[in-house]
């Protein structure tokens, strides 16, 4: 069953286009990955997606609904989940403010937390942190976490790795992957780092110039010198 649909997608800033008609579809429990040089839509793709940049032609469909003109917190409540470049979270509350913020109105909080946490139990000693004194790597965790205490169908991860250590990088792939065992869950995955989006995506979207131009298996992506040949990213 596809969950996501995206068809002549176009979008930009003020009069500046960037996506220049992606389309592409991603099915329910898939985890896909996108892939493509610094500047070519990647970013805008997900912002697009989430709703905080509007679609200036084509269309967006979730569970076979037109979402295209819906807000970020609409978007929210229909079960979609973003966590963006940079992580973004609150940096002056403690772990724990900052999970509950993530949980969506009808929600018992505390239950809902609590079971975030088992899947992030380096997260369980730091509740009373402020999250503007984690680690990099901690942060990023965070944002993971919290998105996933709205129960999101669909996770729309941007960047995760940036400027992460390769230890939390290592901890991620496998929270991830025991995230998809545990929860019925789609991800589309915004990577630079190619044996993480290599380790999680069943396939991988090459993105160049606003447009997906071809398609790509994971284990493609591990071989620096084939991605070097196929798509110029080494």
């Amino acid at each position: 069953m596809t969950m996501l649909a995206v068809s002549r997608l176009r979008s930009g800033y003020g009069r500046i286009p960037i996506l220049a008609g992606v389309t592409l579809a991603v099915s329910e429990g898939e985890f896909v990955g996108i892939l493509g040089h610094n500047g070519m839509g990647k970013t805008t793709l997900l912002r697009t997606l989430m709703g905080y940049l509007p679609a200036t032609n084509g269309n967006v469909q979730f569970d076979g609904r037109d979402i295209t003109r819906l807000s970020p917190t609409a978007r929210a409540r229909l079960g979609i989940g973003y966590v963006p470049q940079g992580r973004e979270i609150f940096a002056t509350l403690s772990v724990a403010e900052n999970l509950r913020m993530g949980c969506l109105r009808g929600h018992d909080p505390g239950q809902t937390v609590a079971a975030i946490l088992r899947d992030f139990p380096r997260l369980t000693p730091l509740l009373d942190r402020i999250g503007g004194t984690l680690s990099g790597g901690e942060q990023q965790l965070l944002a993971l976490a919290r998105c996933l205490c709205g129960e999101p169908r669909l996770i729309l991860l941007d960047e995760p790795t940036e400027g992460i250590q390769p230890s939390i990088i290592e901890e991620m792939i496998e929270t991830l992957l025991a995230v998809r065992r545990r929860r019925a869950i789609t991800l589309v995955l915004v990577e630079q780092n190619l044996n993480f989006i290599s380790s999680l995506a069943e396939r991988i979207l090459i993105l160049q110039k606003g447009e997906v131009t071809r398609e790509i298996p994971p284990e493609i992506a591990r071989d620096r010198s084939m991605i070097d040949e196929f798509v110029g990213m080494a």
